[in-house]
């Protein structure tokens, strides 16, 4: 067993170490992380500058694979090239917040597992609920049983499968039910916040995240918020099969594929 493990909150992120340390005992490890906070960032790759690695030392870090790009370009730079093999496996996190809804198409964690599904690798995102790490080991503890389990029962050479996993900060989080979900919606985000730099010119902050606004039954806020580890299997096909149709019934001399 061979596990690539990123992340997006960087390489000195405790959920990154906490994530490493749970999977101890499965089989070699490689860690590529970005040398920065790079939340946000999506599936973006760096392709306007070359991108450096280096080592990383000291204790929890050891041997860390750091990269001066986005988590996308961790997973990438790995998968084609600089690893020298296939991993059996991607992980991304403990990311320090949800990755629900709408998040998951911004998210660094989720892209950085995308990316290794994209390549044809299995891929599992982990993420607490809440920020401030609270209760993390009881995160990585939860996260290690769900390795655990789809090791037990999911083939790694077949067709990949991409799973997004968000967890309660609490201390019974292992113990917690798991449901598998849907992906909710939230609500637009709030207005960006204004202010003045030093040198009297505005300058703008993205503001906070909108509130969920489709967060019924099934849905991942609505098992977060009822205390259930939620477990979203995640697609890339974008396609809005459905309207497929009407589109071409709309646009003059265009056929359905």
């Amino acid at each position: 067993m061979h596990i690539l493990i990123a992340n997006d909150d960087g390489y000195l992120a405790p959920g990154l170490a906490a994530l490493v340390q749970a999977c101890q005992g499965l089989g070699e490890i490689s860690v590529f992380a970005p040398e920065q906070n790079a939340s946000g960032t999506s599936n973006a790759l760096t392709l306007g500058r070359p991108l450096s690695i280096f080592r990383a030392r000291g204790e929890h870090v050891q041997g860390f694979n750091v990269v001066n790009g986005t988590p996308s370009d961790c997973v990438h730079v790995a998968l084609t090239g600089v690893l020298g093999r296939r991993p059996d496996l991607v992980v991304s996190g403990i990311n320090n917040g949800a990755n629900m809804g709408d998040d998951t198409l911004y998210s660094g964690t989720v892209a950085a597992a995308m990316e290794g599904f994209l390549f044809g690798v299995p891929a599992i995102a982990f993420s607490q609920v809440e920020k401030g790490w609270g209760q993390l080991d009881a995160a990585a503890a939860t996260a290690r049983a769900i390795i655990d389990d789809v090791l037990a029962t999911s083939r790694l050479d077949g067709a990949p499968w991409l799973l997004n996993v968000n967890i309660p900060n609490r201390a019974d989080a292992a113990s917690l039910p798991r449901v598998v979900t849907r992906l909710g919606r939230r609500h637009a985000s709030s207005p960006v916040i204004q202010q003045t730099s030093p040198r009297g010119e505005p300058i703008y902050w993205i503001g906070p995240a909108g509130d969920a606004r489709e967060a019924g039954e099934g849905t991942d806020f609505h098992a977060a918020a009822s205390g259930q580890v939620s477990i979203t299997p995640l697609q890339v096909d974008l396609t809005d099969h459905a309207m497929r149709s009407d589109w071409a019934a709309r646009l003059a001399g265009t056929r359905c594929a």
